[in-house]
């Protein structure tokens, strides 16, 4: 007898040794992934989409509403920007950091609830999923809300589940209400996903409360749940009715043609959902296209393998999939919002349903091989971005007009889109945007300055005039000959090519007399 309580005593000493050695292995993965996912990230670089997220944070709560309401996105993004703004004299690096930072925090959410949810093999390969997968490392740093997004998203989805598994409990919903509400208000495939969740609980509890009406227990738990389901709904709705007429008015003026996102390349939105690879700069497109395939041929050989007890995982993906069901939906019958980028915002479901199947391999070899094609393919991805963000060339452009430009000049760019990037750079010099291909968006480009359809507006000017665009002179001669050039001398003319998106300026300094 006492040989057999040794012999028990012995086991439980051996599971929980072992269970804090995976304990400890989650840990260095996440601090490890940490600075991994920081190295790329200590750069000031921007590109057209930054440059309008630090543009509009340095307005007012609400100005940034005002100006975000006749943008495609809504504002929740751009008031935290704000706020950090404030504490950091508007520094480029803390707001890149903010996306860094959501990404850090994910990785934790796999040790603090995903583990304690689904346990240590699920939380590890999480975390790692989320600082190692070619895709998140690529938009890490992003100045935009799809990281942040992306967090949100998945601590909402996280506490859905918990109240669709446990009992009645306050604290969930709250949690998941807030972060539900937080997500609509951050972005609109946030948005759709988190209508798609709430309706799935609401569905749920009411078809198990008609079920279980006669038994008491289980009756007491469905209703209490539906109670709270429909309350928590009311509350999202009422506390969102502020921008309905904001979503309303933009699905209005989508459909009526004045929206950006054309028609959906499929292959890219595969593409992208793996590497986020959409410029072919980061990994060569044959590999990139390969390994996406093989992560998703692995995918569904594990679905498949383990189809009858995988249910955490199959949920996971069923929202995923309702989600793009729904945005294709609307893209085919209202106007086009499906767009590769934009599916870094369910990528969580994605990364965890994956997760979860990954723990459920017993081949360790073939596991193994799996994680080294990962690596291997983020490692090739972050050395590019390294290369890319830190190169010398990126910083020539604002080199070249800081050591030019006056507090008096003003600066002129057109719809060639890096233009806008040397006018968010100089906040103090009047910038306008020369719509003469009628973008229509005067309304959400006064987040950068003054949107003109013609230079009627400058005809009494006199002074220096910064002429912005992409590749090619054109625009400028185009100004210069509406300026009237007998009144215009050409001070200076440069061309830059930098390696961040592949950027190209061609600036010109004129004075008019």
């Amino acid at each position: 007898m006492n040989t057999t309580k040794r012999n028990e005593n012995s086991k439980a000493m051996i599971t929980t040794k072992r269970i804090n050695i995976l304990k400890y292995v989650h840990i260095a993965i996440i601090v490890l992934g940490a600075l991994y996912i920081l190295l790329p990230n200590f750069h000031t670089n921007l590109w057209f989409d930054e440059s309008y997220s630090v543009a509009i944070s340095k307005f007012s709560f609400q100005d940034i509403w005002n100006i975000g309401s006749n943008d495609v996105h809504p504002v929740l993004y751009y008031f935290i920007l704000h706020i950090i703004g404030l504490f950091t004299n508007n520094s480029i690096l803390s707001f890149r950091l903010l996306s860094v930072i959501s990404i850090i925090i994910l990785s934790i959410i796999g040790y603090t609830h995903i583990r304690k949810d689904f346990g240590d093999k699920v939380g590890i390969i999480f975390s790692f999923l989320v600082l190692f997968m070619p895709v998140v490392l690529v938009y890490s740093g992003e100045i935009r809300m799809y990281t942040f997004s992306m967090l949100l998203v998945t601590i909402m989805s996280i506490y859905g589940y918990r109240i669709y598994k446990s009992g009645v409990s306050n604290k969930n919903w709250i949690i998941f209400s807030i972060f539900s509400l937080a997500s609509a208000y951050t972005h609109y495939y946030a948005l759709a996903t988190a209508l798609v969740i709430n309706l799935a609980l609401f569905i749920y509890f009411l078809v198990m409360n008609i079920k279980q009406r006669n038994y008491e227990i289980k009756y007491i738990k469905y209703s209490g749940n539906l109670k709270r389901s429909i309350i928590s709904a009311i509350v999202q709705i009422i506390l969102y009715i502020p921008w309905l007429g904001t979503l309303i008015a933009l699905t209005l003026k989508s459909s009526s043609g004045g929206f950006w996102i054309g028609k959906p390349n499929i292959l890219q939105i595969f593409e992208f959902q793996f590497t986020g690879n959409l410029d072919s700069v980061y990994l060569i497109r044959n590999y990139s296209y390969v390994f996406s395939a093989i992560i998703l041929l692995y995918l569904i050989f594990l679905l498949i393998k383990n189809w009858k007890k995988c249910k955490p995982a199959k949920l996971a993906l069923c929202i995923y999939i309702i989600v793009i069901a729904f945005v294709g939906i609307i893209s085919l019958i209202v106007t086009p919002i499906l767009y590769a980028r934009y599916f870094l915002i369910i990528t969580g479901l994605f990364l965890f349903a994956l997760a979860y199947l990954m723990s459920m391999d017993k081949n360790n070899i073939r596991t193994f091989i799996i994680f080294l094609i990962i690596v291997i393919s983020s490692c090739m991805t972050n050395i590019n971005l390294i290369n890319i963000n830190y190169d010398s060339t990126n910083a020539q452009p604002k080199q070249y007009v800081s050591s030019l430009i006056n507090s008096e000049d003003i600066i002129i760019v057109n719809n060639d889109l890096s233009g806008f990037i040397i006018g968010s750079e100089f906040p103090n010099n009047k910038l306008y945007f020369y719509d003469k291909a009628n973008w229509n968006v005067s309304e959400a480009y006064k987040a950068f300055g003054t949107t003109v359809k013609d230079l009627n507006e400058l005809q009494n000017f006199t002074g220096r005039i910064w002429i912005i665009s992409s590749d090619n002179y054109n625009f400028a001669d185009e100004v210069i000959q509406e300026l009237g050039q007998e009144r215009i001398d050409i001070l200076n003319q440069e061309q830059f090519s930098v390696k961040y998106k592949n950027y190209r300026y061609a600036i010109t300094l004129i004075e008019r007399n």
